[in-house]
């Protein structure tokens, strides 16, 4: 039959592994260092994965396949669940973890005392699956990844105690809504708290915040913070 289904585009990807863990249904799997579709038959063509994928690796196409079946994907999912396989990355600085962070302060090299506040990895937008376990119930803070070299104390003050994801719309050259919407969707986010810097290209964060926000139908307060190049608080307003 003639459907939607992904298409996987092998030079494109880095077999990071991230759409494996977005893929509900079990229908792709890491093989020779690369995402494959292992049956068309277990693929909804509804394309979760697609905004996982740092890469940009994958499209939906329409093309003749086995219809979708979702007595197959349950048993598949059952028998995963039965026997879980190691996290499907080939690349470590993908892989997903909480981090627990010791009450304790901690020394750093140059011996003054430091407590990192970072309690996930990874933190950059587009390795962060929109299924991650630690943004259930998150408090999430989006930052420009500039800002936490520019305010001295960012980590006491923005990131305890919430999600951190970091990111540059004009460098990563691309509109993180569509991730964005995605991950607001199927989870429940207490917060957002973004940080921006005083610079044309930071306004595509929030704007992106913003439209994810909105076509993921959710009501999540989100407070915006811009700082100058100097590090100082210029604005704090709730959008």
């Amino acid at each position: 039959m003639l459907r939607k289904i992904v298409e996987i585009n092998e030079e494109k990807c880095t077999g990071c592994g991230i759409c494996i863990t977005a893929c509900a249904e079990g229908a792709l799997k890491l093989i020779d260092g690369k995402a494959r579709l292992i049956s068309d038959v277990y693929c909804d063509g509804l394309g979760a994965c697609l905004p996982a994928c740092p890469a940009d690796a994958i499209n939906i196409i329409e093309r003749d396949a086995a219809a979708f079946d979702e007595e197959a994907v349950k048993k598949l999912v059952e028998a995963k669940d039965a026997q879980p396989e190691p996290l499907a990355c080939g690349c470590p600085g993908s892989s997903v973890k909480v981090m627990e962070q010791s009450e304790e302060e901690c020394s750093c090299h140059t011996g003054v005392a430091v407590k990192s506040q970072l309690g996930q990895w990874p933190v950059q937008m587009k390795l962060v699956p929109v299924n991650a376990p630690y943004l259930e119930n998150a408090e999430l803070l989006i930052a420009a990844d500039c800002t936490a070299y520019a305010y001295a104390n960012f980590h006491q003050e923005f990131m305890k105690n919430r999600v951190t994801i970091i990111g540059c719309p004009k460098l990563d050259n691309v509109d993180y809504s569509e991730k964005l919407s995605e991950m607001f969707r199927l989870n429940e986010i207490k917060s957002i708290t973004v940080v921006r810097m005083a610079v044309p290209c930071c306004s595509g964060l929030v704007n992106a915040v913003k439209n994810a926000v909105l076509s993921s139908g959710k009501n999540i307060a989100v407070e915006v913070i811009i700082l100058d190049t100097s590090g100082q608080i210029i604005s704090d307003k709730i959008i």
